[in-house]
């Protein structure tokens, strides 16, 4: 099978450049302003779009085993095709937890038959993320992408150091949800001037960064790669910033509405709340100066799906978790890329090419490599509209918002798995 992807503005070695893209079966095999349109066996005019490197997510929730009234692995795939993803990772609080093989081969198979994309599961840190016993980390090492209890804290500090000392012996990561259950206190969104204006229990910043402060020294002691979910709150950023500076093997991610969004702008509506909450201006432009000097590795969308009804409850009683898969990219480019907050090739670096550097995953647009492809309209104008989501989950704080940036057409493996191009 052999496809021309012609006229469009190619994203390449860190910038855009004019040209045809040749794809054979599923590997790119020319890439030049000179290939002749015969012999294909199909030809897309890309004239005005953009061909990206298929984008990377390290951080979904994709439901499946135990939770399919929420997600399924065939939807919330289907979701980061048409978000211009064709790697995503799967965190592990599912029933069961993938804590052992067996658990672990019941996803595997599932996305072996159902995924869109490429999905990477992660396996637990400990058995079913009680934080009371290791996980068989020996067993799953060549089938995880790495080792996370994400939705929990690991409350205590000496669980915390073995799982770091098991993964540093295996190569791999511990990839850690950062929360101190002790100083919750009830909380469910930041512990700010929403809340004490509207009579809401607060979440504090330190329930994040008393853990992560923790954490690296736990990491500088074992040598263990350590990697923090969804930073919200400026201590963590600086935290980071100064464990980095000292040699520290941290990485680090945030999500587009920790980016783009402060507890100001809260409404009294579950598809506000998530876990970490959004916090305040502040910690949010705290953020963007970490994802300017570099302190931030990655963005991610921490994509949780739920059930219309558990979002139905308000910002005190609905569960935890927004999606994000199809808005991600377009509301970082319209809040971040167009005004000129940071460049083009910066956003590239946050949802691809540093997810090859640090979690071993993605592809880059150059002879040779695997065609994970997404072809994106940046002049397209629209309001998000979750009714036409492919997730099943609706619940998003982007509802509504006019962005550009719309994704026309997603290649896996030189295969297209979404497509919208007339």
């Amino acid at each position: 099978m052999k496809v021309l992807l012609k006229n469009a503005n190619v994203f390449t070695q860190g910038k855009f450049e004019k040209t045809n893209v040749e794809v054979t079966n599923n590997k790119i095999t020319n890439i030049s302003a000179n290939i002749e349109s015969n012999d294909f066996d199909v030809v897309y005019n890309l004239q005005n779009k953009v061909l990206l490197p298929g984008l990377v997510d390290v951080h979904t929730h994709l439901r499946e085993p135990g939770f399919i009234y929420k997600e399924t692995i065939a939807t919330g795939s289907m979701a980061g095709a048409k978000g211009g993803y064709t790697s995503i990772c799967a965190m592990p609080n599912l029933n069961p937890v993938p804590d052992c093989m067996e658990n672990l081969q019941l996803e595997l198979d599932i996305i072996k038959k159902d995924a869109k994309i490429k999905v990477y599961p992660y396996a637990s840190i400990t058995k079913g993320e009680k934080g009371e016993e290791l996980a068989d980390f020996e067993a799953m090492k060549d089938y995880a992408i790495a080792f996370s209890d994400d939705g929990h804290g690991v409350q205590g500090e000496a669980m915390m150091e073995s799982a770091m000392v098991e993964a540093k012996k295996l190569n791999k990561m511990i990839v850690a949800h950062c929360e101190d259950n002790s100083l919750l206190n009830g909380g469910y969104i930041h512990d700010g001037e929403y809340a004490k204006l509207h009579g809401h229990k607060g979440i504090c910043s330190e329930s994040e960064w008393g853990p992560i402060k923790r954490d690296i020294e736990l990491s500088r002691k074992t040598g263990c790669h350590y990697h923090v979910c969804h930073v919200s709150s400026k201590e963590s950023v600086q935290a980071i910033r100064e464990a980095k500076a000292s040699g520290v093997p941290i990485t680090c991610e945030t999500g587009p509405h920790y980016l783009t969004k402060n507890d100001m702008m809260l409404q009294e509506n579950g598809r506000f709340k998530m876990n970490p909450p959004i916090r305040s201006e502040e910690d949010r432009l705290s953020l963007i100066e970490g994802i300017k000097d570099g302190t931030i590795d990655l963005v991610i969308t921490d994509h949780a799906p739920h059930s219309a009804e558990e979002k139905s409850k308000g910002l005190a009683e609905s569960a935890m978790g927004v999606v994000g898969l199809e808005v991600c990219f377009p509301v970082l480019y319209t809040n971040l890329v167009k005004p000129g907050v940071i460049t083009f090739e910066k956003l590239m670096e946050l949802m691809n090419s540093n997810a090859k550097k640090i979690f071993g995953i993605g592809t880059q647009i150059a002879v040779g490599e695997t065609a994970d492809l997404t072809v994106y309209d940046l002049e397209a104008e629209y309001d998000i509209d979750p009714s036409t989501f492919a997730s099943m989950g609706r619940a998003t704080p982007f509802e509504g918002e006019h962005v550009f940036g719309k994704c026309l057409m997603t290649m896996c493996d030189g295969n297209v798995v979404f497509s919208e191009l007339e």
